[in-house]
């Protein structure tokens, strides 16, 4: 009889990736996710997707109905509120998996000693740990410290260290604080195995790879497998985890929020020290080198089914619709740009499109988009450093620099929603329109859209339309101008 499973978190980067493993292994799988249309994935036809929010007892109920087990796959990812809304999830998710009879929870924590000063983030996932098992379905919790995998926030932040720094400035603890790092690859097989415990009760087993290391050990690492030189690392005591989380969201493509949870729990010792899930399940984990050899190779084939950056998914908070001119009462600012072409069809435009930013950029005025990125940076916000899952495919929730894919129908219309820091809601979209069918004859509609918010929100409109006056038709004419290009090359794009 096939096992039917429920999966919270499908939309992260490790649901994504656990989804497909559950299905090759014949299991049923109920993914449960706020927003449809936010779980576009190859294997998303294969899966029922139930919508409703885990917050919700009767939605949880509703969609774990007939699972044997279910996973709880969710992290808030910041705010000041964050261990309040983990703990109000984790109480809802028991409820509602109580109710549907489900038999076992599975949840992926973090690894951290429970007698420690532990970081805000590390107390967080240890109580929504007690939370989910705190009521009559038995849980398996799998505590995990630094996941490495090519997508992971530790491994990007890692990565993108030691290759932007040859010389760094760190805090003590960067040659002080151990970490025992585990290879994604090792984080799935154990959740898979995991569904199979017998025990009754709270299960927790700690997980790590074979190598116990310090994060300047993981630097110097990283660095031989990448091929670069020796960097050099000066650990002084003065910087506080505060001003290394902000120095780090400037380097780094992670925003200031996340930087700052990643690196106030690096103060910790992250060591298994008990209940080894590696001898209760059996596994054979691989060492920390080969996970950096492995999650390099994954890249360098551009292979990242999930990364960090694509787990926020569509806005949860409120953020109106572009198509809602009277959100709120207010007005929509517009720019719109119309170019059409006799020698470029739809497919031609559309495949330019989904190939911008990241490492090709922005068409032109890139100076102007880096600027924009450092600005952001400095804000607190994404920046331009996150770039791109993948330098051609699109998915919807995909990160593209400081946008994210909001609305994607294939050579018919793309819409990126602004996750810059703004005084506002942007997006930035095109739509095509195949004048004559079969004749190359094709119409992009470009529209750079804006709610403003109060005074200061028009006035930054304003104050940037002369910039978008001269940018905003380059760039749709360029798209336009390289669609025909390739329309007459056939090893270009959309031939």
């Amino acid at each position: 009889m096939t096992e039917r499973v429920l999966v919270t978190g499908a939309t992260g980067y490790i649901g994504g990736r656990l989804v497909p493993h559950l299905l090759d292994d014949g299991a049923d799988v109920v993914c449960l996710v706020r927003h449809q249309s936010s779980l576009v994935r190859r294997w998303s036809d294969d899966v029922t997707i139930a919508r409703g929010s885990a917050d919700e007892v009767d939605d949880v109920a509703a969609a774990a109905a007939d699972c044997r087990v279910a996973y709880y796959l969710i992290h808030s990812l910041g705010g000041d509120d964050f261990q309040d809304r983990d703990r109000k999830l984790a109480e809802a998710f028991r409820q509602g998996c109580e109710r549907a009879g489900v038999e076992r929870i599975v949840y992926l924590g973090g690894l951290g000693d429970e007698d420690d000063d532990l970081s805000p983030h590390l107390l967080s996932r240890q109580e929504t740990g007690r939370t989910l098992a705190a009521g009559s379905v038995p849980v398996t919790e799998l505590r995990a410290a630094i996941i490495i995998g090519s997508g992971s926030a530790s491994f990007e932040m890692l990565r993108s260290l030691t290759e932007v720094l040859p010389v760094m400035v760190t805090p003590s603890w960067v040659n002080e604080t151990r970490c025992q790092p585990t290879a994604i690859r090792d984080v799935l097989q154990a959740l898979l195995r995991a569904r199979h415990r017998q025990q009754n009760g709270h299960d927790v087993l700690e997980l790590g790879g074979p190598n116990v290391v310090t994060y300047r050990e993981m630097m110097n690492v990283y660095a031989r497998a990448a091929r670069l030189p020796r960097r050099r690392i000066i650990g002084v005591p003065i910087l506080s985890p505060w001003l290394s989380s902000h120095w780090v969201s400037l380097v780094t493509p992670l925003p200031s929020v996340l930087a700052t949870q990643l690196v106030g729990s690096l103060v910790n010792d992250v060591v298994v020290t008990k209940n080894s899930a590696v001898e209760a399940l059996d596994l054979t984990p691989i060492t920390f080198t080969e996970a950096v050899a492995i999650s390099l190779s994954k890249i360098d084939d551009l292979d990242v089914p999930t990364s960090w950056s694509g787990a926020a998914g569509r806005s949860e908070d409120g953020t109106p619709e572009p198509d809602d001119p009277d959100w709120a009462g207010g007005v929509v600012l517009e720019d719109t740009r119309t170019v059409s072409t006799t020698d470029a069809t739809p497919r031609d435009v559309f495949d330019v499109i989904t190939r911008l930013g990241g490492h090709t950029g922005w068409m032109w005025g890139n100076w102007l988009w880096g600027i924009r990125g450092v600005l952001d940076s400095l804000w607190g916000g994404a920046g331009l450093r996150r770039g791109r899952r993948h330098p051609s495919e699109l998915a919807l929730g995909d990160a593209v620099d400081f946008w994210r894919v909001d609305a994607l129908d294939p050579d018919v219309h793309l819409r990126l929603r602004a996750e810059m820091k703004l005084p506002g809601y942007a997006w930035l979209e095109w739509t095509l329109h195949d004048d004559e069918p079969d004749t190359g004859s094709t119409t992009m509609v470009q529209r750079a859209r804006y709610i403003p918010r109060g005074l200061f929100g028009r006035a930054y409109w304003y104050v940037l339309t002369p910039f978008h006056a001269v940018l905003f038709p380059r760039l749709a004419r360029r798209i336009v101008a390289q669609a025909e290009s390739a329309g007459r090359d056939p090893s270009g794009p959309g031939g």
